[in-house]
């Protein structure tokens, strides 16, 4: 039974280790490999779950070298594994030169140094999975596909691209903003730009039209104040405030643009989904210039941020302070 169920087996599948820094989807691809290497019917017989806190080295290796009763396979799954590895690499290297060849070991972990030699010993027996967070046309792509997938909604990639800048990038996040538009559109078919604005942004929305107010009318105190009563009152505005800025400034270049070739301001008023005679007041106060200027400072902002190249709050109250001095 054992000879068979060793050759069923292929040798490079009996480890898998699945990596990334965002728990969600490292979740997510965990699951997806437990159903498809313990199907439900064989979970029972064929599944042990490893608590990584309470996890003893010589439980787990006993465990993978038990035969499998009535499964293919005997899976022993542990997540969060980054400790246990660290307080077993010896014995894991010498179980990785000689692996049971009826059961399969499955770790996810934040991170997996490729210059280790568990890492250079893996592909010889195992797969090594590693999750990345989507970025920029992929995170738009993603939300479109989950909207339809899972509520049968359209979502179109500009209205994708709004709820980004409003909400950020991290796809948990997002995917948990559209679980709430979904509910917030009703029956309707599509998720608007509308729907994202009332929902999502329009606190973050009005905050940051106030901060370029306070900029405007060259009152530095005031504009620092109001910044920092959104980051005190939003947990996330570190990362989505500058978001927040872009979106205003860049319906403010698109209507200075119309203004110019005289469009009539109710006529883009409603194509911007712009209703504050004030935001009319700040469009006029800037060139086109001075509008396409401070996106590419929020543009040189948003990338140091995500580099790790400046702090979120000192990089975005420099920048108001510089517009300030306009």
């Amino acid at each position: 039974m054992a000879s068979k169920t060793a050759k069923e087996q292929k040798p490079q599948e009996l480890v898998y280790v699945i990596s990334g820094e965002n728990p969600s989807l490292v979740n997510d691809k965990y699951v997806a490999l437990i159903d498809r290497l313990a199907p439900a019917e064989q979970r029972d017989m064929g599944l042990i779950a490893v608590d990584a806190d309470r996890a003893l080295i010589s439980e787990v290796l006993d465990e993978l070298r038990t035969l499998p009763f009535l499964t293919k396979r005997r899976v022993v799954a542990i997540r969060d594994a980054d400790d246990f590895i660290s307080n077993n690499r010896e014995i894991l290297e010498r179980y990785f030169d000689a692996p049971c060849p009826t059961g399969v070991l499955v770790m996810t972990v934040s991170s997996w140094p490729g210059n280790t030699r568990l890492a250079r010993k893996l592909p010889q027996i195992g797969v090594h999975f590693e999750i990345e967070a989507p970025k920029g046309r992929e995170i738009r792509q993603r939300l479109i596909g989950y909207a339809q997938d899972k509520y049968g909604k359209r979502l179109e990639y500009a209205t994708a691209d709004l709820l980004v800048e409003l909400a950020g990038e991290d796809i948990t996040r997002l995917n948990t903003e559209v679980d709430k538009l979904a509910t917030y559109s009703a029956d309707e078919k599509t998720i608007t730009a509308g729907h994202v604005e009332a929902l999502v942004g329009y606190n973050r929305m009005f905050n940051a039209f106030a901060v370029i107010d306070a900029c405007l009318e060259k009152k530095a105190g005031e504009a620092v104040e109001r910044l920092r009563k959104m980051f005190s009152e939003d947990k996330n505005a570190d990362y989505t405030t500058v978001g927040a800025l872009a979106f205003h400034f860049r319906r403010m270049f698109t209507a200075k643009k119309m203004m110019m070739e005289k469009v009539p301001q109710d006529v883009i008023g409603k194509r911007l989904r712009i209703w504050q005679n004030e935001a009319f007041s700040q469009i006029r106060r800037l060139t086109l210039k001075q509008i396409g200027d401070r996106l590419l400072e929020l543009a040189e902002t948003d990338y140091a941020i995500k580099k790790g190249l400046a702090q979120p709050r000192i990089a975005i109250e420099q920048f108001v302070l510089r517009m300030t001095a306009l």
